[in-house]
């Protein structure tokens, strides 16, 4: 292994429904992987993933899978994701982002299992408050199936929760994305066709089908991880939204499930909105920069707009780093952190 500065890193973040990776020289992938239903395949899973790669010496890992209700507890998940990533690449010595800001070898993890579990936030955090100058901002990423809203203030993580309950209780994490959450869990009524119309409470359609609709997603035709198995294209997103409000394609047209797409679309972003401003208003007050990143940096920009208003800046990690870095932006930031650390290490040693 290259223990030099100039040794390559590869940052991965294993999420419940996706796994999120990118090098050091730039690239960066995201793969969709479902964790709660093949937890035993996790490793092949990641392993695949680093095989798109360039060759690495060093991992530096973080999580959210810890959560996937094939696990007892947290604890228990985390280490099975160390175990899984240890056995995804063999003969390099993974190191794991905490949520008190550091980096810990493995033996420290399974120690203290809970130090690791859903830290991912701290490092795009950590990362992303040096882009703002001191300034108070707020960085918002929107993911598939989380947001993240998290202050900053002074070079500094302002944030008041650290586990996924407090943040939760503090609106600096709200369990809502633009890819997985379920209509029904927007809202219970929509307006269709004039009228307000209660929802089904049921997965017959989630926020991929909204921006699907809205053309805010590229369809995927191969992909049928979709609420009903078709495949994710904005035709079968019209008839999973119809469903919604008890329709079908004969009693819902294009029109109509576009209506219900925008009613849903400006429910999230009005929640998102919210969410945010509470957060900054207990810490930093009215920011005038956001940072955007995720997935979901289309709605963050949205998001980041109502907050900062016409005179504030935002700052987009797909524009500084790419599309595919901003929507695996912990992975990047990892990767920042980690070579960092060896270059202070090294410096140390001289």
């Amino acid at each position: 292994m290259n223990d030099s500065k100039n040794a390559t890193w590869l940052g991965i973040d294993v999420g419940g429904a996706n796994l999120k990776a990118a090098h050091s020289d730039g690239q960066a992938r995201t793969s969709p992987f479902a964790v709660w239903k093949e937890p035993k395949r996790l490793a092949e899973a990641i392993a695949e993933l680093t095989a798109l790669f360039p060759p690495f010496d060093r991992v530096a890992a973080t999580m959210t899978a810890e959560l996937c209700d094939c696990y007892a507890t947290k604890r228990e998940g985390v280490l099975a994701i160390v175990d899984a990533v240890s056995r995804a690449v063999p003969g390099r010595e993974p190191i794991y982002w905490g949520t008190d800001g550091r980096f810990h070898d493995v033996d420290a993890v399974r120690s203290r299992p809970l130090i690791a579990a859903a830290s991912n936030w701290v490092a795009l955090a950590a990362v992303s408050a040096r882009l703002v100058e001191g300034r108070s901002a707020i960085l918002i990423d929107v993911g598939s199936t989380t947001t993240d809203l998290i202050p900053v203030a002074d070079g500094r993580v302002a944030a008041r929760g650290r586990t996924d309950t407090e943040r939760l209780q503090t609106g600096e994490l709200v369990y809502a994305g633009v890819g997985r959450t379920p209509v029904c869990a927007l809202a219970t009524e929509l307006p269709f066709q004039g009228k307000p119309t209660g929802l089904a409470a049921e997965l017959f359609a989630t926020t991929r089908d909204v921006y699907l609709m809205l053309g805010d997603h590229a369809p995927v035709p191969d992909d049928r991880g979709t609420a009903d198995g078709r495949p994710a294209v904005p035709e079968f997103a019209r008839d999973r939204l119809a469903r919604m409000v008890g329709a079908d394609r004969d009693g819902c047209s294009e029109a109509d499930a576009r209506g219900l797409a925008t009613a849903a679309d400006q429910v999230l972003l009005d929640r998102l909105v919210q969410s945010a401003r509470r957060a900054c208003e207990a810490t930093i007050g009215a920011p005038r920069v956001a940072l955007v990143s995720g997935s979901g940096e289309f709605l963050a920009r949205r998001v980041a707009s109502e907050l900062v208003g016409p005179g504030g800046e935002v700052v987009a990690m797909g524009d500084l780093w790419g599309a595919a870095a901003s929507d695996a932006a912990c992975a990047h930031a990892l990767v920042v952190l980690a070579r960092e650390l060896l270059e202070n290490q090294d410096a140390s040693a001289g």
